[in-house]
């Protein structure tokens, strides 16, 4: 059985962090920390654990930040230029210092004790990231001093090693999932846009990821400006761009955003005699939704198609909301017929609760609804 993720956080790593706070700071009490670190913890989930420690360290390491500070950097283990520090990685802690995961708690630990101390926090998040992410951490600065920080991001941006390249994209990202939003750059994205415009073109597929995640979240709040990006980038763009800027417009095609889909070649769809059938207009919860599309060419040159699929389910209230699934992507020779089926799982999971009546499948061509049928779920 899978290990679960909170467990990332256990009493094994905590006492670890103790003994590197204590190494570099002999009035520590390490015992303390790990009474207060500990408390409950096996009631507690992945955050609640990190911030449970992050109370500790503030209880215990030094009132004065710059001691504090020196203390944890001097705990981090040393910089591995082949380390990935993705949130898939486990947390690493071994006799010469900490990386991984536990550096997480640490991070928010300088977020909130550290706005005074500018430079000295800058540094300490530049040296965590190598180790772990600074993502979440480097927020508290873009909220209360955005300015300064960004000044620090594009001092960053020729850095040698890719997790800071990374961090200047992915920490300013304004919806970033499990952290603060940063409420002025959904109103007003220009200073992100500078230095994702600064990044478009790294080296690195780990960093260019990261500026198409948070052109996306940009999407979000401004998709004709994301477009319109999406045009200006796709001037002379080598592959590694033009995979870039399709994941970055990933929500704007799922919502039939017409000037994304011109970007990607995907004009208005001319087609004729469609036909949409539902095999079985009853489908079981824990079984499949089988549906057949048939449709032909009525232009006069090829055409290409970006096929979706739209799954309006049934709420509590008895309304309906849609979710966008993937299909196919198709050249249709002009004239020609196209006949392709799927199958739709509804499985049971834990990030969506199914309720029983009716549902409706949608086909979408180029962003363009072409057909639409209902049928029955039933969760008994």
């Amino acid at each position: 059985m899978t290990e679960p993720f909170k467990n990332l956080f256990n009493i094994s790593v905590i006492g670890n962090m103790a003994e590197h706070f204590q190494r570099h700071w002999q009035d520590f009490d390490q015992q303390g920390f790990i009474d207060a670190a500990s408390y409950q913890l096996e009631t507690l989930e992945l955050k609640a654990r990190s911030q449970q420690i992050t109370a500790a360290m503030s209880r215990y390491l030094p009132d004065n930040f710059e001691q504090a500070g020196h203390i944890l950097l001097a705990s981090l283990a040393p910089e591995s230029k082949e380390a990935a520090p993705e949130l898939q990685q486990e947390v690493s802690i071994g006799s010469n210092g900490i990386s991984g995961w536990a550096v997480m708690p640490i991070g928010d630990y300088v977020g909130l004790h550290g706005l005074a101390h500018h430079d000295l926090s800058m540094s300490l998040l530049n040296a965590m990231t190598r180790r772990f992410t600074s993502e979440f951490s480097i927020r508290f600065f873009l909220l209360a001093s955005p300015e300064e920080t960004l000044n620090a991001l594009k001092s960053w941006l020729k850095d040698d090693n890719k997790h800071v390249r990374r961090l200047i994209s992915e920490g300013t990202r304004p919806r970033l999932p499990w952290a603060m939003q940063l409420p002025s750059f959904i109103q007003d994205p220009a200073p992100v846009i500078e230095l994702l415009e600064a990044l478009k073109d790294d080296q690195e597929e780990y960093v260019r990821r990261s500026v198409a995640n948070n052109l996306n979240d940009i999407a979000k709040d401004h998709p004709d400006l994301v477009a319109d990006i999406a045009e200006k980038w796709m001037q002379d763009a080598d592959a590694n761009r033009q995979k870039l800027i399709r994941h970055a417009c990933r929500t704007l095609l799922k919502q039939g955003n017409r000037k994304a889909l011109d970007v990607f070649g995907y004009a208005q769809s001319k087609l004729d005699n469609i036909k949409l059938e539902i095999h079985d207009e009853q489908v079981r919860l824990n079984n499949h939704l089988e549906f057949s599309l048939l449709f032909e060419s009525t232009s006069k040159e090829d055409q290409t198609l970006m096929i979706d699929y739209v799954i309006h389910h049934q709420k509590k209230n008895g309304k309906t909301t849609p979710k966008v699934f993937k299909w196919k992507k198709a050249t249709l020779a002009a004239g020609k017929q196209v006949s392709m089926s799927k199958k739709h799982p509804f499985k049971t999971i834990t990030t969506r609760v199914y309720y029983a009546g009716l549902h409706e499948v949608e086909i979408l061509v180029n962003g363009q609804s072409i057909a639409k049928s209902g049928f029955f779920l039933s969760t008994n």
